[in-house]
């Protein structure tokens, strides 16, 4: 039998091409994808401005599938949970070695050995690394969660990622009840660290220039929001957020656009003493000027979230079984869907911004 995933050809080009289901070695676990989710670092492989793009790139890794097979000696979840055929789980979208330098720290978020960092051509077997696909290959050591009952597939699909990464941003900044958040983009990423920031207590801004993003942001509970075409330079939305802030600035910032001018915006947006958390800026092309002074004479602390402990996935499944009703993520994680044929326009629509959370469901009837 066989499957079909998305095949990037070359940027801004894709194909959708056919190979045999793998079967699951010891260890290893065969999915049916049921969602997946555009993430930013999606886009910008699509793009061609990624560190691992390349022709023949099996794209996508966030996302969700149901247990097609499970290898020799695997029965439990990484939390223990008993599994089996047909169960939903949530998987850690790169495998860990177990043995690198990082691995042995506990680091496994920084492991330089992953069989992630070296991604074949899809024509090598197990074919299935990408995630917009039919089907997924998990191999041993990669990490895998059951998905609470009560999470819908739509709000679940972008936990392995997005909410995961945030969640693991946001604890390294040691974001407190009480404390100013500025969040730079409004997107997916940002409005997870939204409903973070709020079960936390803490005081919210967001900052984006797509208006309905801002609306659903007030909807999700910001305390204040700045629109990117009512402050157009970079002064006047420092100087209303130190208005918003008793002219102290931001406690935090969480920049989560992707664009490097937002990254020097940070850095004049915190108040002194304060915390910067990065994580939109992938891409070693993209470049700022800014002098490194500023943040020696604010004394600015910067964490970067690349990837994220496994353990924070867990964490994000029970963060959404717990809070799903609290916010409105359907209205994000609901955006719009796409059939796996439909790749290259639904990628064009989430580049010019027109949708915050675009998602494949590559089988409307899951192969037995």
């Amino acid at each position: 039998m066989k499957g079909k995933l998305v095949y990037l050809t070359s940027p801004f080009n894709t194909e959708v091409r056919e190979y045999p289901i793998p079967k699951a070695e010891p260890g290893a676990v065969v999915l049916n994808m049921l969602r997946a989710s555009v993430c930013g670092s999606d886009l910008t492989t699509w793009l061609g401005l990624h560190p691992r793009t390349s022709k023949d790139y099996p794209i996508g890794h966030e996302g969700i599938g149901e247990i097609h097979e499970l290898g020799e000696g695997v029965s439990k979840d990484r939390a223990g949970q008993e599994v089996k055929k047909g169960d939903r789980v949530a998987f850690v979208y790169y495998p860990t070695c177990m043995e690198c330098f990082s691995c042995l720290k506990g680091r496994f978020d920084q492991c330089t050995a992953s069989k992630y960092n070296y991604v074949p051509t899809p024509d090598v077997y197990p074919h299935f690394i990408g995630t917009f696909a039919t089907h997924h290959y998990l191999f041993p050591n990669q990490y895998f969660f059951k998905i609470p009952d009560n999470v819908p597939n739509e709000i679940a699909a972008s936990a392995n990622c997005a909410l995961s990464q945030v969640y693991w941003g946001l604890e390294k900044g040691n974001l407190t009840s009480g404390e100013w958040l500025v969040i730079q983009g409004a997107g997916g990423l940002g409005l997870y660290g939204l409903a973070i920031a709020k079960v936390k207590g803490a005081k919210t801004i967001v900052i984006d220039s797509v208006t309905s993003r801002l609306d659903l942001a007030k909807r999700m509970g910001a305390d204040f929001i700045i629109n990117i075409n009512d402050y157009s330079s970079m002064e006047e939305r420092v100087e209303r957020v130190k208005e918003i802030t008793d002219g102290q600035g931001a406690d935090i910032a969480l920049e989560v656009t992707g664009v490097p001018e937002a990254f020097k915006e940070g850095a004049y947006i915190i108040a002194p003493g304060g915390k910067y958390v990065e994580l939109g800026n992938i891409s070693p092309s993209k470049k700022t000027e800014i002098s490194p002074a500023i943040f020696t004479r604010k004394s600015i602390t910067i964490y970067h979230a690349l990837r994220y402990p496994p353990t924070y996935l867990y964490k994000a499944l029970q963060f959404l079984s717990d809070y799903k009703d609290d916010f409105p993520f359907h209205e994000f994680t609901e955006d719009k869907v796409f059939s796996l044929d439909e790749f290259d326009k639904m990628m064009d629509l989430v580049n010019k911004r027109q949708i915050t959370r675009a998602a494949v469901v590559p089988n409307k009837t899951v192969f037995a």
